[in-house]
């Protein structure tokens, strides 16, 4: 019986055919440029975290955006060589009657936050020049025709400063 040299040379055949069919390996340079930036070199509060205390005897009937105002107590230190241009947020879960309010463990309850007498809605920077330091206030607010049971009440945010 004789070899079979028709397939031998069909399989060889097929194989040249899909190497010389396929692209052919390139080298292609890829250029990558960026800035990295240095956040602000600030601390916030000496790296402690910021408590606002309204007390044991906010009642719930008198909650209404002005009433238990209270001032948002921290301190700021910048060593800052870029710009004294800056900005600053309070990053934050929104309540679910009010996105721009800061959101508590009390559903029909949130926090309403100032900048002085302007009002702050969460996760929204504004800007301000360092050495000055933001007055922020906090003040307890509720949903629109709700009653609020009693109990404890917690909340929490992140300031953040950032170059402008």
């Amino acid at each position: 019986m004789k070899p079979r040299r028709v397939g031998l040379c069909y399989t060889v055949g097929l194989w040249y055919a899909l190497l010389t069919l396929a692209p052919a390996n390139a080298n292609m340079p890829v250029n990558i440029r960026g800035t990295v930036i240095v956040p602000p070199p600030c601390t916030i509060n000496n790296n402690q975290t910021i408590q606002v205390d309204f007390g044991d005897e906010v009642m719930t009937s008198r909650i209404d955006g002005v009433n238990y105002k209270q001032a948002i107590t921290y301190s700021l230190s910048c060593d800052i060589q870029k710009s004294n241009n800056l900005q600053m947020r309070i990053q934050g879960n929104g309540a679910s009657f009010n996105l721009g309010v800061l959101r508590t463990n009390k559903t029909e309850l949130g926090i309403a936050l100032y900048r002085g007498t302007q009002p702050l809605n969460i996760n929204t920077w504004f800007n301000y020049t360092y050495p000055s330091q933001p007055v922020l206030y906090a003040v307890p607010v509720k949903r629109s025709g709700t009653n609020l049971t009693g109990g404890e009440f917690t909340a929490s945010a992140t300031l953040l400063i950032d170059y402008q």
